[in-house]
């Protein structure tokens, strides 16, 4: 890949890691917290998706999004425990980087290459979780959803990023460890790179596109020399 004018990546699931709120709750939760992680994160996303298509009178910001899809899991399951979900909700604030995330920030800004973060979260939540991350020296720019009262994919989140920055779409590198950001990323032209923490398969013919897949970040460094 030619030198990028900056590197932005996704938040949540690509730098932060979505299941440790979950996980610091097991003694709580069981063996079944691992599903409901996902589930949590499923139903998050689901509501970021309904509120963006029924238009800008149903926006309610991420955080209120993903606290509404906490608490319809919690019932789903049977769990009424209102100390559990104020603590799931701070630990959601506050989660952790994976553990290659501030190596490759570093490295990528020592190049001269800037570093931005384009995500769902709202600015508070951002700001909260890469200073909770031990990150926020090393993101240049921290943009948000809530600028534009709509959330990913919709094409005017990632327009957020040519407009930071002055430049066209392929002069910018996103990374994402979700499959559907990715597409839609590559949708509106930029340099695409897929975080693939699971192993799972292809999605949206992102492979047939030419979009590297990577295990972890460690792998992005080689990918923009």
């Amino acid at each position: 890949m030619p030198t990028p004018e900056a590197v932005v990546f996704d938040a949540y699931g690509t730098l932060l890691d979505v299941n440790a709120a979950m996980e610091g709750h097991a003694a709580r939760l069981g063996e079944r917290w691992p599903a409901l992680a996902a589930e949590w994160r499923a139903k998050q996303l689901e509501y970021t998706w309904v509120r963006s298509l029924t238009g800008a009178a149903m926006h309610e910001d991420f955080w209120l999004c993903t606290r509404d899809a906490l608490a319809v899991v919690l019932a789903r399951h049977g769990i009424a425990d209102e100390a559990l979900a104020k603590g799931l909700m701070e630990a959601y604030r506050t989660l952790p980087a994976y553990p290659e995330v501030p190596g490759v920030l570093a490295a990528i800004r020592a190049r001269g290459i800037p570093v931005a973060i384009l995500s769902n979260g709202t600015p508070g939540m951002l700001e909260a979780a890469v200073k909770a991350a031990g990150i926020a020296g090393l993101v240049d720019e921290i943009l948000s959803v809530e600028e534009v009262g709509v959330f990913k994919p919709d094409p005017r989140v990632y327009r957020l990023a040519m407009r930071q920055f002055g430049c066209e779409p392929e002069d910018l590198v996103f990374v994402s460890g979700n499959a559907w950001d990715a597409q839609a990323a590559l949708a509106a032209e930029m340099r695409v790179v897929r975080v693939n923490r699971t192993g799972a398969p292809d999605e949206y013919g992102l492979a047939a596109a030419g979009v590297p897949d990577i295990a972890d970040l460690s792998g992005l460094e080689a990918l923009l020399a």
